[in-house]
């Protein structure tokens, strides 16, 4: 399939619908394991869906997707499109003002919601919008008012349908096929105007990406949600590669819905690396006598490996054992066919990605932006340079700007903000996207250094990542956050979040394992003084994003006074 002549989504999915055995189930909820769809339920669903909504929108209408990963996400994205509408993704875990800044920003005429929960979060918005003509309920349990409210699985049971040809449609690569809500880290979300170009060329960069990673109908395991602009093209590159995808329950369920379904490849942000590293370190860190030789072989070789250092011929012969008795049983945890875990959505800590790597799941870290549809580059399966975020993909044009920030040019870069042209023209210049990430390049590899807002900078004038120490602290098991605090200051301190089973972890306790760090620290990013708070940032008190990255304005602006108290 030559991705680049294609000319939008639903061609692509019309595309492999026709190749595939229309009979084979290609979309699982493992919430409700009898809920699959075939490719011929998928494609006829579409058009069911389409003919209904194509009553209350006209070519370019916004609809708005308040639901968890389940089938229906996709189906109400293509049949959105196909009826020439424009998804509008929103967040389950927002709170009542946030859909209100959303749907007062793109006024949507049809709403999507997945459950009577999610209903009732917005019943009362809905009531004062005259805009919104309609609701449809993937999954209701309560009398609907029929009137308005419709339910998804009664207008799947339509026989009255024509069949369409997707290739008939005149919508072409430059037409807006979503609008995606950035996450807030720095005050109110903007809406991203993503094209079927930019998210095809996603698309084509990904499907050279996995020709040497996956088998033909590879599975799939998703669980970030498909309102994040990463997972969101995910779901197309899974038809790219005709995939069998599974829908994860929960989160706190992903393991065992790995064990379940046994996928190749599974999608995740930093947070998720950080939680599986602390887990899996802590337990080899309480092993001893042969299984501690063991698994700091399997470590120390898999780094060597990773970083292309040659092997001595004893160390062959263990990385032999530690591959049998190690790596095998790690993998198996996972479902035993795992090719890849691909991480985006922020940095990477280098100690997490190698310790990962080295036990046997492979971890390629990539690059991108919500603006950017979104992927930008990722590592390759056979060149993992753990440091770096791979190679920009095919049809991304990447500079390093003189003050060093990274711009983008490409089908790839979004169409604009959402009714803001001030901030479209902030950081689209020239057709180049300035990102307000800082990098270079190593060869062809690139490499994120910093993020411009999020540097601290000294009295003295120095420049410092307080990421790159926060990721420090939190590989230390006690450890569940950290926020760095000390712009214009004399010296760093931090917040600190200690995990539910530390609780009553003295300072002095504390202060030691800080002092170790501090040790590989340069002088001006030593932490001086700290304090812990007992509430853990979440994205249910606004404290974190859906993609589990801190709202560092927002944390700073609550706790500005005992941050200052520490001068």
């Amino acid at each position: 399939m030559e991705i680049n002549k294609i000319n939008n989504l639903l061609e692509l999915f019309y595309y492999q619908y026709q190749k595939q055995n229309k009979d084979d189930i290609f979309l699982v909820s493992l919430k409700e394991p009898k809920q699959k769809y075939s490719w011929e339920d998928v494609y006829l669903n579409i058009i069911k869906l389409s003919k209904e909504i194509s009553k209350y929108i006209n070519k370019g209408d916004r609809c708005l997707i308040i639901s968890e990963n389940r089938p229906e996400w996709m189906i109400a994205d293509l049949s959105i499109m196909l009826s020439g509408g424009v998804t509008v993704p929103a967040y389950t875990t927002y709170v009542e003002r946030d859909y209100e800044y959303i749907i007062d920003n793109c006024e949507p005429s049809v709403v999507f919601v997945s459950d009577n929960i999610q209903y009732e979060k917005i019943k009362t918005i809905i009531s004062k919008k005259k805009f919104i003509k309609k609701v449809i309920i993937f999954d209701s349990t309560d009398n609907l008012n029929t009137d308005f409210n419709l339910d998804i699985n009664d207008i799947f049971k339509n026989q009255n349908y024509e069949v369409k040809n997707f290739f008939d449609l005149t919508i072409n690569r430059k037409d807006m096929a979503c609008i995606i809500y950035t996450s807030g880290t720095q005050g109110n979300p903007k809406g991203v105007m993503l094209s079927h170009g930019g998210i095809l060329n996603n698309c084509e960069g990904s499907c050279e990406l996995l020709k040497t990673i996956v088998s033909s109908n590879p599975k799939f395991l998703t669980w970030l949600p498909l309102s994040h602009s990463y997972e969101h093209t995910i779901q197309f590159v899974q038809i790219a590669v005709a995939a069998k995808v599974f829908y994860a329950e929960s989160i706190e369920k992903l393991i065992k819905n790995m064990t379940e379904c046994s996928p190749e490849i599974m999608t995740a942000v930093p947070r998720f690396y950080q939680n599986l590293y602390q887990k899996i370190n802590s337990t080899f860190i309480k092993a001893t006598g042969l299984k501690k030789i063991l698994v700091n072989n399997t470590v120390n070789i898999g780094k060597k490996i990773l970083f292309k250092n040659k092997l001595s011929m004893t160390e062959i012969f263990f990385n032999f054992i530690c591959e049998k008795l190690v790596r095998k049983k790690i993998k198996k945890q996972f479902g035993g066919n795992l090719r890849a875990f691909v991480s985006g959505g922020g940095a990477l800590d280098k100690e997490v990605g190698s310790f990962l790597n080295a036990i046997g799941l492979p971890t390629l870290q990539g690059y991108g932006l919500t603006e950017t549809s979104p992927v930008v580059s990722c590592n390759p399966i056979n060149d993992i340079r753990i440091e770096t975020v791979g190679p920009p993909f095919r049809g991304n044009l990447v500079k390093i700007a003189d003050d060093g920030e990274i711009i983008i040019k490409g089908e790839n870069v979004m169409l604009g903000y959402w009714k803001n042209e001030e901030e479209t023209n902030k950081v689209l210049k020239n057709g180049w996207l300035y990102t307000g990430d800082i990098g270079e390049f190593d060869n062809d590899f690139l490499k994120i250094t910093d993020r411009k807002k999020d540097i601290i900078i000294t009295p003295g004038g120095d420049n410092i990542s307080p990421i790159k120490i926060e990721n420090h602290l939190n590989k230390l098991n006690f450890i569940e956050q950290t926020l760095v605090y000390g712009d214009n200051k004399p010296y760093l301190v931090s917040l600190i979040v200690l995990t539910t089973g530390q609780k009553n972890l003295k300072n002095n306790e504390i202060q030691v394992e800080i002092d170790k760090i501090n040790k590989n620290l340069s002088k001006i990013e030593k932490i001086k003084k700290f304090f812990v708070i007992k509430k853990q940032f979440t994205i249910e008190n606004g404290m974190m994003t859906p993609t589990l990255k801190l709202k560092r304005y927002k944390i700073i602006k609550k706790y500005e006074k005992e941050f200052e108290k520490l001068y």
